[in-house]
């Protein structure tokens, strides 16, 4: 509700640079940050295990990336993708990134892909209609059972 009401004292902070000295928080849904990538839970998802994973650099279109964080970038959502299937099980995946707003990014400043979990027949007319997301686990959970393999990443020579 500190979001919606616009009370967040953080509101104008890029959500990709806080906690900038963690190599996760909790609090920020970060499960992995390494000097080169930051991957954090979307704490308005689409469906469980929703991610966010981006470059620490601030870089808004694909042309602006270097080589090395092009290729740690994708080597970090495919190891995501085997996470999620290791810890939810899902049926298939969305996987994408929007760049510029008028594209639908939120922060159009900072390129960031999205990886969805997607499971047979997890939405229904609710979403489409209502615009109502029924996720089956609470964000925190989630986040507690995919934090050790995230971690685990960032021993690795990607991160």
């Amino acid at each position: 509700m500190d979001y919606i009401l616009g009370q967040d004292d953080r509101a104008g902070q890029c959500i990709f640079d806080r906690a900038p000295d963690k190599p996760c928080d909790r609090k920020e849904l970060i499960l992995c940050r390494g000097s080169h990538i930051v991957i954090l839970l979307n704490r308005f998802p689409y469906a469980n295990g929703h991610l966010l994973i981006a470059p620490v650099r601030h870089v808004g279109e694909l042309s602006d990336l270097l080589p090395d964080e092009s290729a740690i970038l994708m080597e970090h959502i495919r190891l995501s993708v085997a996470i999620l299937k290791k810890h939810l099980r899902p049926h298939g995946f969305n996987i994408g990134l929007n760049i510029g707003s008028v594209a639908g990014a939120g922060l159009a400043d900072h390129l960031h892909f999205h990886v969805v979990p997607r499971w047979r027949d997890d939405h229904n007319f609710m979403t489409v209609i209502a615009e109502i997301r029924a996720i089956p686990q609470h964000i925190e959970q989630t986040y507690d059972q995919l934090l050790p393999d995230f971690q685990n990443l960032l021993h690795g020579p990607l991160s």
